[in-house]
């Protein structure tokens, strides 16, 4: 197996080659992941079977955890789009908050339920909602996506019971109400730097969502409750769950767990809202119940593809010594409170999950804490924050979250990059910024 330098040199060579021939050569982004896998398996010294096995295993790893909630979450949009019912939610949303903000709703929205909610099975069940107040406000797809990504991913990395953030705390054994505290406090500027990039900077990129909405015609519209049902009642289901699996156990340990640890799974969550969504068909009849639902599947079949590919190549290089290689570099510098950004970052970039290098950063320093001199409760906490922080720098195409943006989007790989991609660095440096000032103040 390659060692040393040369490592950072196949990453960086590899995410050139990704850009190139998808945003140049517009080779379709399946194929070019997967090739990528094995250029980077092949020269990092992989034993040829053992790249195979490793691009199958991720590919059907990703797809076990994400495939039927991209397919459902489809499924739903198709029938919230055909039925109106998007018109519908567009409506409501935007009597609320208003035409000139409905970008902030959805970056708030985004926040809030990916809390309970993993952050690529909030951006799929919050899809069709998002593509609707764009048609209806003529906003870009572009930022309307980055505004949502950047909500949810916010959360998604620092507030608990997002499950890495929870894993962080207790293997540096920071006290977990004061974590949800910092992380809240820490996420604000993060969404906002998100929201902000979305509204200034993916503004420059005019993407057309791609869904029909009838505003002329108001007639037989679905209602308010019906519309969102499909929507509502999945994330209330999801969000019970973790509340379930909390340490203190609210609704114990037996039969009321077990009910919201089942319904609560996001797969079966929203094959409920499959059957919500059934209400709004004008009648019950194969013309509407294969064929919406036909459309829906074939409208996932290209996301959970490249999905899917973005996974192997996140496990390939997962299996290269590219993590531990960075990991190890980096824990040798006395950084204080930037050490474990700097580690999650780099992690983060390399093998392209937040949840990975959360866990992996917190192992890493856990044993440094004395040394760095956080050994305080504000300051175990603080460093979940910094690790939090370096787990959204930045998502790119070794993320499965960065392929459920762009292909939920219509954004091409290389737009996606200049509006996603960046986003994410934007909010990871905010956010340090944020830990470190309280760091100033709390340790």
């Amino acid at each position: 197996m390659v060692q040393g330098p040369i490592l950072l040199v196949i990453l960086l060579a590899a995410i050139g080659f990704i850009v190139l021939m998808t945003a140049k050569f517009r080779m379709h982004a399946f194929l070019v992941l997967l090739l990528t896998a094995f250029g980077v398996g092949l020269s990092s010294g992989m034993a040829p079977l053992q790249v195979i096995e490793t691009i199958s295993d991720g590919f059907g790893g990703t797809l076990g955890f994400i495939g039927i909630v991209i397919i459902a979450g489809t499924i739903i949009g198709t029938l919230l789009e055909k039925s109106r019912g998007t018109l519908t939610m567009a409506n409501t949303v935007l009597n609320l908050v208003g035409r000139a903000r409905s970008a902030l709703a959805m970056a708030v929205t985004g926040a809030i339920v990916s809390i309970p909610v993993f952050c690529d099975s909030g951006f799929v069940i919050l899809s069709s909602l998002n593509k609707s107040l764009a048609k209806k406000t003529n906003k870009s797809m572009a930022v309307m996506a980055v505004a949502l990504s950047s909500g949810l991913y916010a959360t998604h990395t620092l507030v608990p019971p997002t499950p890495g953030p929870i894993a962080a705390a207790g293997t540096v054994g920071a006290d977990l109400g004061m974590v949800i505290m910092f992380g809240v406090v820490t996420a604000i500027p993060a969404i906002t730097a998100g929201y902000l990039w979305a509204t200034r900077f993916a503004s420059n990129y005019d993407i057309e969502p791609d869904i029909e909405i009838e505003e002329n015609d108001t007639t037989n519209l679905p209602s308010p409750s019906e519309a969102f049902a499909p929507i509502v009642v999945p994330i209330i289901l999801i969000a019970l769950k973790s509340v379930a699996d909390f340490p203190s156990h609210p609704f114990g340990t037996g039969g009321v767990k077990t009910f919201f640890d089942f319904f609560g799974n996001p797969i079966v969550a929203l094959i409920l809202g499959i059957f919500l969504g059934f209400r709004l068909i004008p009648k019950w009849s194969e013309e509407y119940i294969n064929g919406w639902v036909g459309e829906g599947l074939k409208n996932a079949a290209t996301i959970i593809m490249i999905t899917g590919a973005g996974g192997a190549f996140g496990a390939i290089l997962g299996a290269t010594p590219i993590g531990d290689y960075l990991g190890s570099i980096l824990s040798q510098y006395n950084l204080g409170i930037f050490l474990p950004f700097i580690i999650a970052a780099a992690l983060k970039t390399a093998q392209g999950s937040s949840t990975v290098a959360l866990i992996t950063t917190a192992s890493l320093v856990s044993p440094l804490l004395g040394d760095l001199g956080l050994t305080t409760e504000a300051a175990k906490a603080l460093v979940v924050m910094s690790i939090g922080a370096g787990a959204m720098t930045m998502s790119h195409a070794n993320d499965s979250y960065f392929w459920v943006v762009s292909q939920f989007s219509g954004m091409d790989t290389s737009t996606a990059y200049k509006t996603h991609s960046m986003a994410t660095l934007v909010q990871g440096v905010t956010t340090i910024i944020t830990v470190f000032i309280l760091s100033l103040v709390f340790i």
